[in-house]
């Protein structure tokens, strides 16, 4: 599905789950769940993902939510997972989206370790210089993702880098946040997020350096096998981490 389009009369009429048959579920985020689904008007398959919206913070509503989503559905970029159309269920925000069917760079990773394997220094290139352009669109854009993690950077069956699950977690209460920052460890995260002051376009820079470095080491840069979160922050304030052996890769 990756290089079809939906039409803006196609967007429209995708108003409700019924116009949607819903498979098997390909995913599971912080908040949601992400199903393969086939638009029943035009055979495409999508991914349908669904965002909980109960634990919105204090001041943010359902319709904040699906504004933000309507804005993403205005980015253009050959890197960027295509947002189709969004609408209100119940108490999830559905959001109908472009299919990546090859996988994410986590599962890569997960591959190439499990077989005692380096991922080749041209592909780490080759993905991470698409990453890059995505971001810098975003940037230009205004837009930061705030989850980029290898579980977020699909892989196409024409091997190109999709960016998705652009974060909605700035909607979410702060207790919210920290009950799932404690079941998902937080690699990726930057020293500001860390220390609670704050997400600026430098911490999407931060996590995308965080995912070079996992492609070529195979492991995250602050991995630590204690399973003390304060360590863990300990670690990425101080930039605390083992650089990569110089001779797995070229100097250049």
């Amino acid at each position: 599905m990756a290089n079809q389009q939906v039409s803006a009369e196609q967007e429209k009429s995708a108003i409700s789950l019924s116009r949607f048959k819903i498979e098997e579920m390909i995913g599971v985020g912080q908040f949601s769940t992400v199903h393969r689904a086939v638009c029943k008007s035009t055979g495409y398959c999508i991914a349908l993902k669904r965002v909980s919206l109960l634990n919105l913070k204090e001041g943010k509503s359902s319709q904040d939510c699906l504004r933000e989503a309507h804005l993403l559905q205005k980015l253009n970029h050959p890197n960027i997972i295509k947002c189709f159309s969004s609408f209100l269920e119940g108490s999830n925000l559905v959001i109908a989206l472009e299919l990546a069917s090859v996988g994410d760079v986590a599962n890569m990773v997960r591959d190439f370790a499990g077989a005692g394997y380096l991922i080749p220094e041209k592909t780490i290139w080759h993905y991470f210089s698409q990453m890059t352009c995505a971001i810098k669109y975003m940037h230009s854009k205004k837009v930061m993702h705030r989850d980029l993690k290898p579980a977020n950077v699909f892989i196409t069956a024409q091997n190109t880098i999709k960016l998705g699950d652009l974060g909605l977690g700035r909607f979410f209460s702060q207790e919210t946040l920290q009950a799932h920052s404690l079941l998902g460890t937080p690699y990726y995260m930057s020293p500001e997020r860390v220390k609670e002051i704050g997400y600026d376009f430098k911490s999407d820079v931060w996590s995308l350096g965080c995912i070079l470095y996992e492609m070529g080491a195979l492991q995250p840069p602050f991995f630590t096998k204690e399973c003390s979160l304060s360590v863990l922050y300990h670690r990425i304030e101080n930039a605390d981490y083992v650089p990569i052996p110089s001779d797995l890769y070229t100097k250049e």
